[in-house]
């Protein structure tokens, strides 16, 4: 290379030393600086070796991110559920007995809630749409104070029968269901009946509720049964998505079941208590409530939730390939 080269290049990448102890801002020397690496290449000696690391690092925190975003697969949520069943069908008589109890009392709570409601709010055509919000109030209490709702066992305690086809389990899960259903209609009728024989509310109060009693009653069997299956597949959906709803738990139960109400669908339970005020006050019978509401609806019950949500999702997950899903087939 010619010195007249070598000076020009120089002079478009300045000199490559470092600024002596005499250089200043007017001196006209070019600070010395270490031209970038390409990409690549391996840093320069002396540079700082983070900038790969850096780049390493934020790409692992994206993927964290995308994947905490990301939906759950349904077979996490299969598996919740089913290690959920498990420890139901492991519990003793007695504890399911307490626990459906203190669930068919609870329940009671969503005809007080919205009989109030009822009661207060102005004659309109809109008052459905704010009224039926008390519809929820039994539900949210009975499923975050994990009380047994014999709705939610149509899909629960099902998933293990389901995994592993065995007489014993399904035994047990007859068992299960037989114990919470009694508990659940005893707890029911036991709030009915101090509702109705009590002056624990206010004479117009006590008629919303006369009157709620008289629309879950005023349909037959077909009919009971039809929105009984509706009420179901409602209810056990609910509880396919509360694995997954983190803190979204109290919206999912009020939407879910604030539909179930608002659309007048069959709730072998809640029903059971709005139907059994009209028996305790002599307006109904045990006779006409049985075989009328409680009958369809319970099977109306049991066909949306165990066929519509417990079995498709089971086939969803097996038929995707799961190795645990399919461990009994």
């Amino acid at each position: 290379m010619s010195e007249a080269e070598a000076s020009g290049r120089r002079g478009e990448v300045g000199e490559r030393r470092p600024p002596g102890p005499g250089s200043g801002d007017g001196a006209g020397e070019r600070q010395w600086r270490e031209p970038p690496s390409a990409p690549g290449e391996d840093p320069p000696d002396g540079a700082a070796p983070g900038g790969r690391e850096q780049s390493g690092k934020e790409r692992e925190r994206e993927e964290e991110e995308i994947h905490e975003k990301a939906a759950a697969p349904a077979r996490v949520v299969y598996h919740a559920i089913l290690k959920e069943g498990e420890e139901e069908l492991s519990r003793s008589n007695s504890a399911l007995w307490w626990s459906g109890l203190a669930a068919g009392l609870s329940m009671g709570f969503s005809l007080v809630a919205e009989g109030l409601l009822r009661a207060y709010l102005p004659e309109a055509h809109w008052r459905p749409l704010v009224a039926k919000l008390g519809y929820s109030v039994g539900f949210i209490i009975v499923v975050l104070g994990r009380q047994q709702l014999f709705t939610e066992n149509t899909l629960t305690p099902i998933l293990p029968l389901l995994k592993r086809k065995e007489l014993r389990v399904f035994g047990n899960v007859m068992r299960l269901w037989g114990v919470v259903l009694v508990a659940n209609l005893v707890g029911a009728a036991a709030f009915a009946w101090a509702v109705a024989k009590t002056p624990a509310f206010d004479p117009e109060v006590k008629h919303a509720f006369e009157n709620i009693g008289r629309e879950a009653m005023r349909h037959g069997f077909g009919t009971v049964l039809l929105r009984g299956i509706f009420a179901g597949w409602l209810i056990a959906l609910m509880v396919w998505l509360l694995p997954v709803a983190e803190t979204a738990r109290v919206w999912v139960i009020l939407i879910i079941t604030y539909l179930v109400g608002l659309a007048g669908s069959s709730h072998v339970i809640v029903g059971s208590i709005e139907s059994l005020y009209l028996v305790a006050g002599g307006e109904s019978t045990w006779a006409r409530y049985a075989g009328q509401y409680m009958v369809p609806a319970l099977v109306g019950n049991v066909i949306g939730g165990v066929s519509l949500v417990a079995a498709l999702n089971h086939a969803q997950v097996v038929a995707g390939g799961d190795e645990e899903g399919r461990g009994g087939d």
